[in-house]
């Protein structure tokens, strides 16, 4: 699910080859993290069920494909990437997570075809789909097949041609409407969810073009799908419009999908108002757990591990296929959740929820460099890495924990009576203790056989089992996770990390920054600017960037190799934002097209949330036939300008998305199609 901002297929062509120094990136990691070692008995679906999955938030094919050492290195059996599909291209192409451009206009589709320019091509999709399958990961994707971008002018004539012709065929009868009862089920399955428009997902002809694209991704090298907002269509036993059309669509996705019963399917069905998950799990094959999520984060916050609570998954048949998650992108955006979550919580809720015996875990990576109190987006683009903690030493050794205990069974008990501190037992094999306040004392009862055992996070501190009892040198600190098991256990040498410092500034209206580089498990890094030759680095160095002749985006691409010569890669952007200023008194010009009535208006802002007046501004004053103006009554710093018909309810508005950089003297007009 999204929400924010009133918001023909042959096979996959050959993938091009590595250049020579990609080539040896490549070869030189294959040997430590082909990753079979950690989970090479399962194969086909159970690699993922029983593994764990990366959610890559944004991060483009390329950057998936170049950090795959990294993630087949942290434990995960899968990566999901954001969705593969055509979309709204807004801000003219801005990539910014949010700002100039934004994460979301990838739900937002005008085409179900490969490629994007958030994203990438085609080609470059299944380049990362084969470098994933060489280190023995898989690849989910995220499609969207209820609904397509509010923006119809961009939506393919394809689209509308699969969809019966025109947008009424396309979209749903009750698509009129926007949906103000969740627990209505019509309503929920056909009506408008966030002002997006709802495909009739019953047209055969939609269904037939939709499932081509499906299996475009599949012979592309993609091992499964999330459904996005899987909730919005309909279940066979749902209400439905009177077209002639049933409600068949998941029983197609069974049907139509090539390989169906050896894909990773599972439908984003949040709880809340007439779910229906359980049915949606026999319709699917999995759902989304978020009440779950909702319940570990509220734990966290609260420094309240209860067994019991943790225990339970909030899902009325608990034996039903979940993919569980600390949280996701929707409620990391919507509900704020972040602002009391800190990255070291999430990093013991994930302890939890990846030591358990079911369920699927889901690891959402917030942004690179975003912080829980003062910064959301962090650096704030698309396409690039996100936040090192997926990497944290605490993240692989539960992942790995996790595929050597698979078959086990889960025992869930309070080792302290205050419930901050919770153990998950994976029979007698392996235990995963996470401790959230205070210091822990051991000599509390466990199930693993007497031993001596070290802890597979910090691979130094030795705890014993004497008589059923675990014991060590000292107390288990608060905000620690201690994973202990021998057998299955293999020595994995860390990966490599190079970045920038947590204070760095990724965006500036000067015309030059410094960025501190650091470097962890390596001695010495390269950095190169914008495709330039590679320069070494250690941890620590200072790098001077200068506002670039051309453009506003400086790209550097950073990489280190850890001891066994496995390169760890990370992709940074800066932005020397474009400045410009308006003074009062000047004067802009719009000649309004035809068709608009004689009442025109401006709306002027900036990314300061300045504003003229609230939408849709201040009416312009007409000077002849079809041409207005507007005069300053401030100074302005980088003023936006989208002019419109004055009708804030339904208002007709160019351009559509990012507003026009304001100039003095100029006037703007409409383009004339062709």
């Amino acid at each position: 699910m999204l929400t924010g901002t009133a918001l023909s297929f042959g096979g996959c062509a050959e993938e091009k080859k590595n250049t020579s120094s990609d080539a040896s990136q490549t070869s030189a990691a294959k040997p430590v993290a082909s990753a079979d070692s950690a989970s090479g008995y399962l194969t086909g679906v159970q690699r993922v069920a029983k593994g764990a999955i990366l959610q890559a938030f944004s991060w483009d094919f390329n950057t998936i494909k170049e950090s795959m050492p990294d993630i087949a290195a942290a434990g995960f059996t899968a990566v999901q990437t954001s969705p593969v599909n055509n979309c709204l291209e807004g801000e003219d192409g801005g990539m910014e997570l949010y700002g100039d451009g934004k994460w979301y206009y990838h739900y937002q589709p005008t085409d179900f075809k490969i490629g994007n320019y958030q994203l990438g091509t085609r080609d470059e999709f299944k380049a990362m789909c084969d470098t994933a399958h060489e280190y023995g990961v898989r690849v989910i994707v995220d499609v969207i097949a209820n609904h397509t971008t509010p923006q119809l002018s961009q939506v393919s004539q394809d689209l509308i041609k699969a969809g019966g012709g025109s947008f009424e065929t396309l979209f749903h009868e009750n698509n009129k409407k926007d949906i103000t009862d969740y627990s209505d089920r019509l309503q929920c399955t056909t009506a408008k969810m966030g002002g997006l428009p709802d495909i009739n997902t019953e047209r055969p002809s939609f269904q037939e073009y939709f499932f081509s694209f499906i299996n475009d991704c599949i012979d592309c090298g993609a091992d499964g799908f999330r459904y996005d907002t899987a909730k919005h269509i309909g279940l066979p036993d749902d209400p439905k419009e009177d077209d002639g059309f049933t409600n068949n669509f998941w029983e197609k996705v069974k049907t139509d999908t090539k390989d169906y019963a050896d894909k990773f399917i599972y439908g984003e069905v949040l709880q809340g108002g007439n779910d229906k998950i359980e049915e949606y799990v026999q319709a699917i094959g999995r759902t989304t757990a978020s009440v779950y999520g909702s319940k570990i984060r509220a734990a966290l916050e609260n420094h309240m591990l209860s067994a019991s609570s943790m225990k339970e998954y909030w899902i009325d048949d608990p034996d039903v296929n979940l993919v569980t998650w600390i949280e996701s992108h929707d409620n990391y955006i919507n509900d704020q959740t972040w602002r009391t979550i800190s990255d070291e919580q999430v990093l013991l809720g994930w302890a939890v929820i990846a030591a358990r015996k079911d369920g699927t875990p889901l690891f959402f990576d917030r942004p690179y460099n975003s912080d829980p109190e003062t910064n959301e987006w962090g650096m704030n683009r698309i396409g690039t890495q996100g936040s090192d903690i997926y990497k944290d030493a605490r993240v692989s050794a539960v992942n790995f924990f996790r595929t050597a205990m698979a078959g086990e069974d889960e025992t869930l008990i309070n080792p302290d009576s205050d419930f901050t501190a919770l153990q998950i037992e994976r029979g007698k094999k392996g235990l995963v203790i996470v401790n959230s306040d205070g210091e822990l004392k051991t000599g509390f009862a466990v199930s693993l056989p007497d031993g001596s055992y070290t802890d597979r996070v910090d691979n130094k501190t030795v705890y014993t089992v004497k008589d059923g009892k675990l014991t060590s040198d000292k107390p288990i600190p608060e905000n620690t996770v201690v994973v202990l098991y021998n057998e299955g256990y293999k020595e994995r040498t860390p990966m490599a990390n190079p970045g920038a410092a947590a204070d760095t500034v990724f965006k500036t209206e000067g015309d030059s920054l410094t960025a501190t580089l650091t470097l962890e498990n390596a001695e010495t890094g390269t950095y190169s600017v914008d495709g330039g030759e590679p320069v070494s680095f250690k941890n620590g160095d200072k790098l001077e960037l200068k506002r670039p002749a051309d453009g506003t985006v400086v790209k550097v691409e950073l990489r280190a190799e850890n001891k066994d010569k496995v390169v760890s890669y990370e992709r940074l952007e800066f932005t020397f934002a474009k400045v410009f200023e308006v003074k009062k008194g000047a004067v802009v010009y719009f000649e309004k097209p035809a068709e608009w009535a004689d009442t025109v208006n401006v709306y002027i802002y900036n990314t300061d949330e300045d504003e003229n007046e609230s939408w849709p501004g201040e009416a312009m004053k007409k000077e002849s036939d079809g041409k207005y103006s507007y005069t300053f009554t401030a100074d302005w710093k980088c003023p936006l300008l989208i002019f419109n018909d004055g009708n804030a309810a339904q208002s007709v508005q160019y351009p559509d998305t990012k507003g026009l950089e304001g100039e003095a003297g100029k006037t703007y007009a409409v383009p004339k199609e062709g």
